[in-house]
């Protein structure tokens, strides 16, 4: 197996492939103060597994089309959607999150957990802007400082991984900057990456390096979380996932 295959493995069969909580993504939710008599058609775009996807399902009327590369995680959510009763609902795709087959003003939701880095913050908001309805919400969480300074140890490695990581205020101005305007901002809690991500994940290392035969690839691949666990638990005070919901406002002309 590949490495990338590897880490597929060992975040196959979790509630979330990153930080995050059903609390959470019902606190954005309730942000966006949605009309209970309309249906909304949603994109979630890099769902993984779907943990906010059903929440999304649950709590708000309407489609939502699940959006991820790996078909294993699709394959999930699936057939968890069919065991919930929600499979008419939830409809997904297997696609690029930077090449969507959608139209313009196709959405009135778009969503992403923890997801829009793959393609980066600002040009993922530009790109997506336009499958969006005017007036229609934005919901990104992404890797955001929660102190304007920070010591250099973990400053430079959140550098040198996502050179977008930035404190809220400046993602806050470049989401203005094109075209939307805040709704609401929160940064998710260290429960939320302990309890939900990392404790699940240590769990699962025992039996992921098993199945693959202790190799030195899967070996490297739990080194290299077990070093994310512990730099988190040494700097959590300083950064987290900003959740910022934002609304598409056309330009006055």
């Amino acid at each position: 197996m590949t490495e990338l295959e590897l880490i597929i493995d060992l975040h196959k069969n979790s509630e979330r492939q990153g930080p995050g909580s059903e609390e959470e993504t019902m606190k954005a939710i309730e942000l966006m103060n949605l009309a209970n008599d309309r249906n909304f058609k949603i994109a979630d775009i890099g769902c993984g597994s779907g943990g906010q996807t059903v929440t999304l399902a649950k709590n708000i009327n309407g489609q939502i089309t699940a959006i991820d590369l790996f078909p294993e995680f699709l394959d999930e959510l699936n057939n968890k959607s069919e065991n919930l009763g929600l499979k008419e609902r939830i409809k997904t795709l297997e696609k690029s999150m930077d090449d969507l087959p959608f139209n313009n003003a196709e959405f009135d939701i778009i969503w992403a957990e923890g997801a829009i880095y793959n393609i980066g913050f600002e040009n993922g908001i530009k790109k997506w802007k336009n499958y969006l309805k005017n007036g229609g919400y934005l919901a990104v969480s992404e890797i955001s400082w929660i102190t304007n300074s920070r010591p250099k140890e973990i400053e430079n490695f959140w550098t040198q991984e996502y050179s977008e990581i930035d404190i809220a205020s400046n993602k806050i101005k470049i989401l203005e900057d094109n075209g939307y305007t805040l709704v609401g901002y929160f940064y998710l809690t260290q429960n939320s990456w302990i309890e939900n991500y990392y404790k699940p994940m240590e769990a699962r290392f025992e039996t992921f390096l098993e199945r693959n035969n202790n190799s030195k690839l899967a070996k490297k691949v739990v080194k290299e979380n077990k070093a994310e666990i512990e730099l988190y638990q040494k700097y959590k005070d300083y950064y987290s996932y900003g959740f910022y919901i934002a609304k598409k406002i056309d330009a006055v002309s």
